[in-house]
């Protein structure tokens, strides 16, 4: 684990960012209490009971301002540790599943047992965070813990609680909404308890830290050089991992989530000149305290130009996904590269043909199915005899056929469109790339046409049908170019390619989260769209999406030389005659073209353009024809089983295909991370 030389010391970048920090304090004090200057100590210290304004600035901007600055040196301090511990520069409470685990778990305890809210939430949250590391640590611990295997289980473990939550809040919006604006770090005070919460526990925790100080800076020695120490290498990890996970706790819930200061405050303080580890911990919380300070009163400056406060651990993140794309560069990893070698490869068939058409005819008896069974309301006589039980699980008949066209169709058309799409998609990126972990999804393509979506409907652009696919396609080519850009000069290496998707996902997950942070009406169609809805498919527009569908479809089959030849390496397939700078740009606006059709119409949430190629792979699909074609009939097998559950399995309330999608493929990434 290493990183280039930066600055000698990182003195410079505090200085800076104080400097800021007391800039924009003075600026926010000015716009808030402007006809305090003069008492505004007083206000601070000991507010004039007769002085509401005083009263208000005590009790608001004061404790706001030190639980910044608190929270901030918190997850700095246990990010130091998780990256210190595991040997991984890119661990973090985020990037490990910690916060989304805690999130998950107060999201529970908020539903079905309150009264353990009662034992303290950072208990609840630490039992969550336990859970979330546990299983990330399952599911790397073949690998001994490879750093780009330990940042791909936490990207995966955060994306499936991420989807649970999202299933969660859509049937318990009243119940969740304010947990939800929390959630998303807001660090809005309206009394001390919050800072006294955090105080106490800051200092116990950097007590403990410190008193681990000399044992994990011997883990900057290799492992036998530790052990010949006399270190126990898995009690040190327990209990630093312990601590890390208890400190995120703490934050996450006072203040919700906040991303990327754990990340964000080591990383840079090892590239500005802290060498060991009693000066990264240092500078880390010092520079943790001070990023999270700036980016809150950063917050507190735009807040009069929006319609609600922004939340800030959004903008955090929002702020940390470039960081975390000028880091990467930076950024040595080594020995932790997944290989196409996952023990998921079969025999080749010697009949291919057979098989695809059999796995035809499979998609089109489900089809047949998702279309004539389902529930059914029975009436009002069925209703007065049953109550409460008027909907049976039954096939269609004649008399239901408007029920069928109007209704079932589209959203099965939709549903098998955007399924075929994102499988092709995938195909093309994984048989490019040489990466078998590589799809729209995961790469943050279709992160990118999300992006362009959300951003049409927050600038005043003007809103048109035609505007969401030009701005869709806009996010989509920006995220290609961001993802080209910022991996030519490491030849495009598998762990590179997906952390700038982690990057970019991260992006929009902080966009998602100012959007539903705020009153803005559409939010709620809107977070139906980011799950994977097939709710507002109409016969019009399934019918258009299956007409792109099949022709970007029948474009991409021609292309089988290429994606034979480009997975044996540029120069073989330069020395076979293949131009591979021209193959791979028109593959990768064919592949962007695929993802933003499919994500406009099923949102940004799915993994089908992960699963679908390796499931054909398993059927034993090898060939580039008849993988394409495989991995197309079976991602509009999931996604039609995937509405139909959804449409089904809650009946009458309602799931997103894309949701269940990302259920089932979040299982399924696991599972295929256990076998790296």
């Amino acid at each position: 684990m290493s990183v280039s030389r930066g600055a000698k010391s990182p003195l410079w970048l505090v200085v800076v960012l104080a400097s800021m920090a007391l800039g924009l304090g003075y600026t926010t004090l000015q716009t808030q209490f402007g006809d305090l200057s003069g008492h505004w100590l007083q206000a601070l210290v000991a507010p004039d009971d007769d002085s509401i304004r005083q009263v208000v600035m005590h009790f608001t901007f004061a404790p706001r301002l030190i639980v910044a600055l608190l929270a901030g040196a918190a997850l700095a301090l246990a990010g130091c540790l998780m990256q210190q511990v595991l040997r991984n520069p890119l661990a973090s409470p985020a990037t490990l599943g910690v916060t989304s685990g805690a999130q998950l778990a107060l999201v529970v305890a908020t539903l079905w047992a309150p009264g353990w809210m009662l034992a303290g939430r950072e208990w609840i949250a630490l039992l969550g965070g336990i859970g979330a590391t546990l299983l990330v640590f399952a599911l790397s611990w073949k690998r001994r813990l490879a750093p780009m295997v330990v940042v791909l289980s936490g990207m995966v473990v955060s994306l499936y609680f991420s989807a649970i939550n999202s299933a969660l809040l859509l049937f318990h919006q009243e119940s969740l909404s304010g947990l939800f604006i929390w959630g998303s770090g807001a660090l809005a005070q309206d009394n001390w308890h919050d800072t006294r919460f955090l105080i106490l526990r800051l200092a116990i925790a950097t007590l403990a830290a410190l008193s681990l100080l000399r044992p994990l800076a011997l883990l900057d020695l290799e492992e036998d050089g530790a052990k010949s120490l006399g270190i126990s290498l898995r009690k040190l990890r327990i209990a630093a991992l312990g601590l890390g996970i208890f400190i995120t706790a703490c934050v996450v819930s006072a203040v919700g989530l906040i991303g990327f200061i754990g990340l964000a405050a080591p990383a840079i303080a090892r590239l500005s000149g802290a060498r060991t580890f009693s000066q990264r911990l240092v500078w880390s919380m010092l520079l943790g305290a001070l990023l999270l300070t700036v980016t809150d009163l950063v917050v507190q400056q735009l807040s009069p130009f929006t319609a609600s406060l922004l939340p800030t651990g959004a903008m955090t993140a929002a702020l940390g996904a470039p960081l975390l794309l000028w880091l990467l560069p930076r950024l040595k990893i080594g020995g932790s590269r997944p290989t196409p070698s996952t023990g998921l490869k079969l025999p080749r068939l010697a009949n291919p043909a057979r098989r695809l058409w059999w796995l035809g005819l499979t998609t089109l008896v489900v089809t047949g199915l998702a279309l004539t069974l389902g529930f059914m309301l029975d009436g009002a006589a069925a209703q007065a005899a049953h109550p409460g039980h008027g909907a049976q699980l039954r096939f269609a008949g004649l008399n239901d056929l408007g029920l069928i066209v109007d209704w079932r169709l589209p959203r099965v058309a939709t549903a098998a469109a955007a399924g075929l799409m994102l499988a092709f998609a995938g195909t093309l990126l994984q048989r490019m790339t040489g990466n078998p972990m590589a799809s729209p999804e995961v790469l943050g393509i279709s992160a990118g046409v999300a992006i362009g979506v959300i951003a049409l409907m927050l600038l005043p652009l003007g809103i048109a049908p035609l505007n969401g696919s030009i701005m869709g396609f806009c996010g989509a080519a920006v995220a290609l170019l961001v993802l080209v850009v910022s991996n030519r000069r490491s030849g495009f290496a598998p762990e590179r390619l997906l952390l700038t998707g982690i990057a970019i996902s991260s992006l929009l997950d902080a966009m998602r989260a100012i959007v539903l942070a705020s009153d803005d009406p559409r939010a709620q169609q809107l977070l139906s769209w980011l799950g994977g809805s097939t709710y507002y498919a109409g016969l019009t527009s399934s019918g258009w999406i299956m007409i792109i569908a099949i022709v970007l479809a029948l474009m991409t089959l021609p292309l089988e030389r290429w994606l034979t030849l480009l997975p044996l390496g540029a120069p073989t397939a330069k020395a076979l005659g293949v131009d591979v700078d021209r193959s791979r740009l028109l593959l990768l606006t064919l592949v962007a073209l695929l993802t933003v059709a499919a994500t406009l119409v099923i949102g940004p949430l799915s993994f089908i353009g992960l699963m679908a190629p390796h499931m054909a792979r398993l059927m034993g699909f090898h060939g580039a024809r008849q993988q394409l074609i495989g991995a197309g009939l079976l991602g509009m097998l999931v996604m039609i089983a995937a509405d139909w559950l959804g449409r089904n399995l809650f009946f009458p309330d309602q799931l997103p295909a894309g949701l269940i999608a990302a259920l089932i493929g979040g299982v399924y990434f696991m599972w295929g991370l256990r076998r790296l």
